[in-house]
């Protein structure tokens, strides 16, 4: 008797590979001594000891032919650049906002933000909290008041859309400290400490209306928006038929600025930016960011990486390549999820997010579950993840006290058109075999703790 047939057909990247890069594949007992001199943080591990980089997606992602052309097309005047115009009218069409400032990064943009419109006092309302940007709004003055839906924090929750404002809480903090010391609600698209939740359209719509009534700003973290207007289109009702490029200048459209980390979704190595609708704040920012980053035409970046954003933009909202990016996290995420090992749901967009709690409930928050297991993961096989627990979340700036989130992760993030399924397959692999070995697991003890920032450059020992 034949074979039947697969009921479905599979899919396959929309791109063929023309460059490689080798990689080294090291040994457990090297493993160990680079771990040991990384002081048991991957993000002090170096490149080379590393087989397969999930650390992030921020500037790891593979350029495409035609943006490496524009490379070549880099005009490196100080003032006018003809590729600043070119980024400008990118961001323009697909975002849809007026005014754009280049930054070298998102932070320089959360920077230039911060301080133009915080103020000593203010209260700054977010969909969860992201480390930079809530570190820019706490130096400005600010306080962050975290206004996401209570879904959010609980990682076995199937709900669509676990990035969605609680529109209750946005009512309570207006109520308890005034509209006038709320310069701004702070929408992030996906969001990163959720597991990579999206907002819906729905949700973005009634933070507009909210904001119109109370006269606030809404300013978007733009950096993985494309990401979520595909989870629009793929999960909310009346937008199946829309493409992810009318989406994301729909959902934008809810906005009145951005910031914008290039490295992300728009597929370069280095660069960002600020957009706002606003002229008289357009004209503060095109003056302050000749402070902290360069002229207004090129705030930090070099012409060249003005050019490969512009067309990585264009080539970012192409519904063929979102569905094979957030495709292959989804490939990664449903193999660990029919193999039983814990792992936020539902699947983010830019990473799968592993479930220390769960791993590891014989160690105590404070003893680093989610950095133990990311150390654990870079042991077993040179998979390089990163922590997204209470070493992420830092102290709070009154107390000194560790923040304690009800969220513990580590993330395997998925840098885009970078690896393979066989990748993916290998990752799964590790994890599966490290989950396996659970019971044996002990914590770690911080032995240096920067002061801004810990989780980048803080040290541990077992």
């Amino acid at each position: 008797m034949s074979k039947q047939r697969p009921p479905r057909r599979s899919w396959a990247e929309p791109w063929k590979v023309k460059v490689v890069e080798p990689v080294r594949v090291t040994s457990r007992a090297q493993r160990e001594a680079a771990l040991v001199e990384a002081g048991f943080n991957t993000f002090l591990l170096r490149s080379e000891d590393v087989y397969i980089d999930l650390l992030t997606d921020s500037g790891t992602s593979a350029m495409s032919d035609w943006q490496w052309a524009g490379m070549m097309l880099g005009d490196e005047a100080y003032a006018g650049s003809r590729n600043f115009y070119h980024l400008e009218e990118a961001v323009r069409e697909h975002y849809g906002y007026r005014h754009m400032v280049p930054t070298h990064q998102g932070r320089g943009a959360e920077n230039l933000l911060s301080r133009m419109l915080i103020r000593e006092g203010d209260f700054v309302p977010g969909n969860m909290y992201f480390t930079t940007t809530r570190l820019h709004q706490e130096l400005a003055g600010g306080t962050f008041v975290d206004v996401v839906i209570p879904e959010a924090h609980d990682p076995a929750i199937e709900h669509p859309f676990k990035g969605n404002v609680d529109i209750g809480a946005l009512e309570r903090l207006v109520q308890d400290v005034g509209a006038d010391r709320i310069p701004y609600v702070s929408l992030a698209a996906t969001v990163n400490m959720a597991g990579g939740q999206p907002v819906s359209m729905a949700n973005a719509r009634a933070v507009r209306a909210f904001a119109d009534r109370h006269k606030i700003r809404i300013m978007l973290d733009a950096t993985r928006a494309v990401e979520n207007a595909y989870f629009i289109q793929q999960r909310e009702p009346g937008y199946a038929n829309r493409s992810v490029a009318e989406i994301l200048k729909e959902f934008c459209g809810y906005t009145d600025g951005c910031t914008m980390s290039g490295k992300k979704d728009s597929l370069v190595n280095i660069g960002g930016w600020l957009a706002l609708n606003d002229a008289d704040l357009y004209q503060e920012a095109s003056n302050l960011v000749v402070v902290y980053e360069g002229l207004h035409t090129y705030g930090g970046m070099a012409g060249r990486d003005m050019e490969a954003m512009a067309r990585g933009i264009r080539e970012s909202v192409d519904d063929d390549h979102i569905r094979a990016r957030v495709g292959q996290v989804e490939y990664l995420g449903h193999l660990l999820d029919d193999w039983r090992v814990p792992i936020v749901k539902p699947i983010g967009g830019h990473a799968v997010y592993l479930d220390a709690r769960r791993f590891y409930p014989q160690i105590p928050q404070d003893e680093y579950p989610a950095q133990t297991l990311a150390a654990e993961l870079y042991l077993d096989s040179g998979v390089r993840a990163m922590e997204r627990g209470i070493v992420s979340a830092g102290r709070d700036k009154e107390t000194g006290e560790h923040h304690y989130p009800k969220l513990e992760l580590v993330r395997l993030t998925i840098p885009r058109r970078v690896y393979t399924q066989a990748h993916m397959d290998v990752t799964a692999e590790s994890v599966a075999a490290v989950f396996d070995q659970r019971e044996r697991a002990r914590g770690l003890r911080m032995v240096h703790e920067p002061r801004y920032l810990r989780f980048f450059q803080a040290r541990f020992e077992r």
